[in-house]
């Protein structure tokens, strides 16, 4: 009986608490965050060229998306590799506006994803490592390499758990939850180790300048 009475008062409290966290977060202004459009994103990145024009959604997937800025661009080599490079950029996270994880979006749109894991990049800046989550994507006879990650306010995490902790943190602290969901695609038509290196290589590259869209 006594413990019954001790986790009610326990758990009454932590839902106070947790109401008074959400009250500021809801009142509070957002802080305002120069940046550059996503459109200006560099069209060369290292050995990438761009490949083709921008594509741009649907308003019925724009709808669902609510980014209030995003890029979707192939990039190519000069040896013939290809890529696709996409960042969802969302300026304030606490009208339900968020990322949409692609563990949600591709199932629903057909897409079928195994071999998940875990891998660290290096930028080809020599900042420190990102972590990101890696899974091999099937739809019909197409198969894909996917890498993609959270980032925002000087964080990059591959867990989206972790980055809606910092997200509410950084909100209370910093009056920010701007962020952005950044992936790389590429077609696995050799080797998957092959494809792992191409989406490594174009992660890296374009790493570093993610800042001026994304902002720290």
């Amino acid at each position: 009986m006594k413990n019954t009475h001790m986790r009610f008062w326990v758990l009454l409290g932590v839902l106070v608490f947790g109401g008074a966290v959400m009250n500021v977060w809801l009142q509070t202004g957002e802080a305002h965050v120069e940046r550059q459009a996503l459109n200006q994103f560099p069209k060369a990145v290292g050995k990438w060229q761009q490949y083709g024009v921008d594509t741009r959604f649907d308003k019925e997937t724009e709808a669902v998306l609510r980014a209030d800025d995003y890029l979707t661009r192939d990039y190519t080599t000069a040896d013939g590799r290809i890529a696709n490079f996409y960042v969802g950029y969302y300026a304030s996270q606490r009208t339900g506006a968020t990322y949409h994880s692609p563990l949600n979006c591709l199932p629903g749109s057909g897409w079928a994803m195994t071999e998940p894991s875990r891998l660290s990049i290096t930028p080809a800046d020599g900042s420190a490592p990102i972590e990101v989550n890696r899974y091999i994507i099937q739809k019909g006879s197409a198969r894909q390499l996917l890498l993609y990650w959270y980032q925002g306010r000087g964080r990059a995490v591959a867990s989206e758990y972790w980055g809606k902790i910092y997200t509410v943190i950084d909100s209370l602290q910093r009056r920010r939850s701007d962020g952005a969901m950044v992936r790389v695609m590429v077609p696995v038509v050799g080797s998957e180790a092959a494809a792992l290196e191409t989406a490594k290589d174009l992660a890296a590259q374009a790493a570093p300048q993610l800042s001026a869209y994304v902002p720290n």
